[in-house]
This record gives C-alpha cells, sequence and structure tokens, in this order.
C-alpha cells in the first residue's frame, strides 16, 4: 500500500475564520495522513505474523477508516477555500441539479444549514451518488462511520469543534456556518460535482 502524502493549501484571509484556527486546523488534517501512514507501516509489521496478530491487526485496520476518512474529508473541506470566495454561477450544472432536487437554490441551502447546526459533532455533506445520479446530504457523525456507500463527496462542512469554537465559541455554530459560505470557492464546488459525475 502506498503511503499518503500531505497536501498544501492556498487559503487566503477569511471572513470570521482566523487565519490561526486554519493553522491549527491543517495541523489536526496533517495528523491524519501521519496516523494513516504509521497504520500502514503497522500493518506491514503485524502481517509477519497474522495469526498471533489477529486482534492487533483487526485494531488497527479498524482505526485505519478514521484516519484515511479525515484525510479525505479535510481535503475537500480546505479545497473549498482556497482562493477566495466564488459565487455560483446560474447557468451551472451543479445548480442546475440543485433545483432539479430541491425546487430552488435557497431551498437547498437553508436545508444544509440546517443539517450543519445537527447537535455534536460530525460532517454536514452532499454526495453525489452515482448510482442514481442525484444529490443527497447527509450528516456524519463519525468519519469512520456513515460515509455513503459509493457515493463522492462534493462539499463538506467540518462541524467538529476544532474548526469553530476558538473564533465562534461553542454558541457560534451559525455564525461559522453562515461564514463559511460566504468564504466558499463555488468554482471548487462546481469542479467536484464534474468529477463526481
Amino acid at each position: 500500500m502506498t503511503s499518503f502524502t500531505e497536501k498544501k493549501f492556498l487559503i487566503p484571509r477569511l471572513t470570521g475564520i482566523s487565519a490561526q484556527t486554519i493553522e491549527e486546523h491543517l495541523k489536526l488534517y496533517a495528523g491524519y495522513v501521519k496516523h494513516a501512514n504509521l497504520i500502514i507501516e503497522k500493518v506491514a509489521e503485524l502481517k509477519k505474523d497474522s495469526e498471533k496478530n489477529a486482534y492487533a491487526l483487526a485494531e488497527v485496520h479498524r482505526r485505519f477508516g478514521f484516519e484515511y476518512n479525515g484525510i479525505r474529508n479535510h481535503e475537500v473541506y480546505f479545497a473549498s477555500l482556497e482562493e477566495g470566495a466564488k459565487e455560483l454561477p446560474a447557468s451551472s450544472s451543479l445548480r442546475e441539479a440543485i433545483v432539479s432536487t430541491w425546487g430552488s437554490f435557497d431551498a437547498w441551502l437553508a436545508e444544509f444549514k440546517a443539517l450543519a447546526m445537527t447537535r455534536g459533532i460530525g460532517w454536514a455533506m452532499v454526495y453525489y451518488d452515482r448510482t442514481d445520479n442525484q444529490l443527497l446530504h447527509a450528516w456524519i457523525d463519525e468519519q469512520h462511520l456513515g460515509q455513503l456507500q459509493d457515493c463522492t463527496v462534493v462539499l463538506a462542512l467540518d462541524m467538529w469543534e476544532h474548526s469553530f469554537v476558538a473564533d465562534y465559541q461553542p454558541s457560534g455554530k451559525k455564525k461559522y456556518v453562515e461564514d463559511f459560505f460566504t468564504n466558499l470557492n463555488w468554482e471548487v464546488i462546481e469542479k467536484n460535482f464534474a468529477a463526481a459525475k
């Protein structure tokens, strides 16, 4: 298995979300990369005697899903904040798909923001379901549990406390969600959608 490489992101000054929060958040992302790679090394070591190490192998394999999804979810999240905020054009295929599914862009946005306010830690996600060719919303409590099978993440909003508490306090989740959309580069989301299809 090939090891993973930490990506670098060009995130400008953001509305509401401080440079310090982004810096600390990127360190957490780097930790996912580091620990996924450590698991790969540990599996190689343990499988030399897989019978003796069956329990330990099972546990490190179980942990791998958490670390790996932590990498990929954060890559979608950070990429969506790169290069400054950009609007979603009225003629975009993603906007058309949103309107087709939810009736209007505003109806979709209200529903997604409500999803993001789910109590607890997790991720508010927009997925593209390749089986039925449709957009789906999902709340993911634990990133190694509940990710949607055969779906590609188009938009990922990190709602774990590390992403907002330093700037907004626990009571400021709603403002963080609003600021996320103020900072969002929709060109990236549109590319995610095109690639998912």
